[in-house]
């Protein structure tokens, strides 16, 4: 897809959204998780971001949607909310924020699952390289014991690799369906729909949970506080519907090396502000991950020369 100048300019932005916003999301929800439950405090990320994009679809004047219509956003909502948030709120728990960041495997799952462009994929050594280079990186990073600080027992913390790894897959699973079967609906109306729709249904999980009785608004900290408003307005829909719009302009696969570069984030701001500890073996995992980035970008550069 040949793209303007103004179009180029554009995607640089979005791309250094999904990049560094998303990978300083690893850092607000470790702040977050201080004062808040992880199904609650999803369940307020997701409805906080819903309320402030239903807003704006109103005063658009956005047509609302038929009721195929909601069922479907709502659907395809849990999908990627539950795998691509909630997972990870939940794994952090007991597991570090920089763990946490190397298991989004979304690159992978592209590749498995977006057959219409398997052609594109693997017809370029440049992407195949980068993709081969990006998970010897993350391998690396999940091998180190050291590399695993966290609250939880060996086995909780396997737990939760094991469920953002399934997590990955919903995550790439539902933004499939919405970019070859998109919603009759505005992108707006169909991103609120899926949100609120999340977000209940966390709300419901905090309840089963009994998550109520280990709450309380009056010992919410204020760090907790602000990086709640950050995930929700930020992270959860300024960048979300950033990430949307890339998909549909530019091969997923290379969408999703954001989830190579959120690791050098995380990690970065995690030994600055959270006490982590960053190994030399990690950081040259790192340095693997960032150069299997620049070999899958180099195809889309020669495509925008």
């Amino acid at each position: 897809m040949e793209l303007s100048s103004s179009g180029r300019i554009k995607v640089f932005f979005a791309f250094a959204a999904i990049y560094f916003i998303w990978g300083s999301t690893f850092f607000g929800v470790h702040l977050a998780l201080k004062s808040f439950p992880p199904f609650l405090l999803s369940a307020f990320r997701l409805i906080i971001a819903g309320i402030a994009l239903a807003i704006f679809c109103v005063i658009k004047k956005e047509s609302f949607p038929s009721a195929v219509d909601i069922r479907k956003n709502i659907i395809c909502g849990l999908v990627i909310f539950i795998g691509g948030i909630v997972a990870v709120v939940w794994a952090q728990q007991y597991i570090s924020s920089s763990l946490a960041s190397v298991i989004i495997t979304t690159p992978f799952w592209f590749i498995v699952l977006d057959k219409r462009q398997w052609k594109f994929y693997f017809s370029s050594k440049w992407i195949i390289a980068g993709l081969v280079l990006g998970l010897l990186g993350v391998i690396l990073l999940v091998g180190l014991k050291d590399g695993r600080a966290g609250k939880g027992s060996e086995q909780m913390q396997l737990l939760s690799i094991f469920i953002m790894i399934a997590g990955s897959f919903f995550w790439v699973s539902g933004s499939l369906y919405l970019k070859y079967k998109p919603s009759q609906t505005s992108v707006y109306v169909s991103t609120t729909i899926q949100l609120l729709g999340a977000g209940v249904f966390c709300l419901l999980l905090s309840y089963l949970s009994a998550e109520s009785e280990r709450f309380s608004f009056q010992a919410v900290q204020t760090d907790a506080l602000l990086s709640l408003l950050y995930l929700a307005i930020i992270s959860s829909l300024i960048t979300f519907l950033a990430y949307m719009w890339l998909i549909k302009v530019q091969p997923p696969a290379i969408v999703s090396t954001y989830s190579y570069v959120n690791p050098l984030v995380a990690t970065l701001l995690g030994w600055l502000f959270a006490g982590e500890h960053i190994s030399a073996i990690q950081l040259m995992a790192l340095a693997i991950i960032l150069i299997g980035v620049l070999f899958v970008n180099i195809p889309k550069y020669k495509m925008v020369k």
